[in-house]
């Protein structure tokens, strides 16, 4: 059973950037569709970004859109979020999941993924 842990969160001031790294063990990521979400305090869970298997294929929500980007190394088994022109309205705890999906399929809805790790607290400060 694949397991995952994100790492990489932190407080950075608007407009800076952060890198969020998921990384699978006790299982290999091949054919698994990855997606990242937030929940803000007080907020439901959104869709932030999602990655088809091997990595041909992304989607992004249109609050993100132009500002992240996801992508895979599929040797290490890692997912990353790269984020960049931070805003406030960011902060949120994020979360990797996984879901196994055939050959670019990628996913936006949580209820799809079967895998989740812990999260990641991301705070940008004003």
């Amino acid at each position: 059973q694949v397991q995952l842990r994100e790492s990489g969160g932190g407080l950075v001031q608007a407009g800076g950037s952060l890198r969020l790294s998921c990384a699978a063990s006790g299982g290999t990521l091949s054919g698994y569709a990855i997606g990242w979400f937030r929940q803000a305090s007080g907020k439901e869970r959104e869709f932030v970004a999602t990655i088809s298997w091997p990595g041909a294929y992304t989607a992004y929500a249109d609050s993100v859109k132009g500002r992240f980007t996801i992508s895979r190394d599929n040797a290490e088994n890692t997912v990353y979020l790269q984020m960049d022109s931070l805003e406030p309205e960011d902060t949120a705890v994020y979360y990797c999941a996984a879901i196994q999906a055939g050959p670019g399929r990628w996913l936006a809805q949580d209820s799809q993924y079967g895998y989740w790790g812990q999260g990641t607290q991301v705070t940008v400060s004003s």
